[in-house]
């Protein structure tokens, strides 16, 4: 493993090197202090002519990248790619990046218009060519409009666990479409008879790295308490499995007072990683929330480093 074996203190060419499973420790070793953007690719080219939201999210402090609605099946509607190869921006960025896939039930309605659900689904093929390709780890969920259940996260976990194993960094849970089922952590799902600590178990239990958690202040009614128990429990039922929290739900697209304000409620989880939604301008969150949410939860030398030592 590299030198320094924290992610937040990696520099540029230490990430080459690390193997799925060795990306998990560095987090782990983090102490919640891991900072990941989100890119959606299928709407337009990003913000900034010449240069791609990714390296523009690095350049801002974010220790990680996943890439929202990647067509494996046509990388020609990829927009966001600005015309690169996953390796290519790979190599530009010199930092992990992932991908976000969907598992929707096979009979889920979805919106009409949005994006080529097909071309990003959790299929074998599609995960075989994320690894293929050098992800850095993969993202299990369902985008807003997918109709995707909590039952198709978990069966799809079980699926790729048992053929890829740890070639695969895997990340599921629930932490948006909350309109078709509520998210984890959500009041409602308690009022209905869900008991979330038992879905996380059976997430871990199909081979979950880490449990994907809405961020308290996002999402209406979650709060710090609901969150940090599920990542107390995700913590000590299998020592080891990372937490992640979620910026999202059009949050990301605030001011940076706002930001601070919920950052400030998602270290108090004890979360691993706090991801930024693409919610916000051309795909993803405005450069400025990306930095006060590292800055927020890692502090100004960490995210100076992240922001200098790509080429080191």
């Amino acid at each position: 493993m590299a030198k320094r074996d924290r992610l937040i203190s990696v520099a540029g060419s230490e990430t080459e090197t690390m193997s799925p499973m060795h990306l998990k420790e560095s987090i782990r070793k983090s102490e919640g202090r891991v900072i990941c953007g989100q890119h959606l690719l299928f709407a337009n080219t990003g913000l900034v002519r010449g240069v791609t939201n990714s390296e523009l999210m690095f350049a801002f402090g974010a220790d990680m990248v996943m890439l929202n609605t990647y067509n494996f099946d046509d990388e020609s509607r990829n927009l966001g790619m600005q015309g690169l190869s996953f390796a290519e921006l790979k190599a530009l960025c010199r930092r992990p990046i992932g991908i976000y896939l969907g598992c929707p039930g096979k009979d889920a309605p979805t919106e009409e218009g949005l994006y080529d659900r097909n071309g990003m689904l959790a299929t074998s093929a599609h995960v075989a060519r994320a690894i293929e390709i050098g992800a850095s780890f993969v993202v299990l969920g369902g985008n807003p409009g997918s109709g995707t259940r909590i039952a198709d996260v978990l069966a799809t976990t079980k699926r790729i666990k048992d053929e890829f194993g740890d070639q695969v960094f895997l990340w599921a849970g629930k932490w948006e479409d909350g309109v078709t089922e509520p998210v984890l952590g959500d009041p409602l799902a308690k009022a209905m008879g869900r008991d979330d600590k038992q879905v996380i178990a059976q997430l871990i239990d199909a081979g979950a790295d880490c449990i994907d958690l809405p961020a308290p202040g996002c999402r209406g009614g979650i709060t710090v308490e609901m969150v940090r128990e599920l990542v107390e429990f995700t913590h000590s039922y299998k020592p080891g499995t990372l937490a992640m929290t979620f910026l999202n739900s059009s949050v990301e697209g605030s001011d940076t007072d706002t930001v601070r304000e919920v950052a400030i409620l998602m270290k108090q989880t004890c979360a691993d990683i706090h991801c930024i939604g693409d919610g916000g301008f051309a795909g993803c969150s405005s450069p400025e929330n990306v930095q006060q949410l590292s800055f927020s939860i890692k502090g100004k030398p960490y995210t100076y480093y992240r922001m200098a030592s790509v080429n080191r």
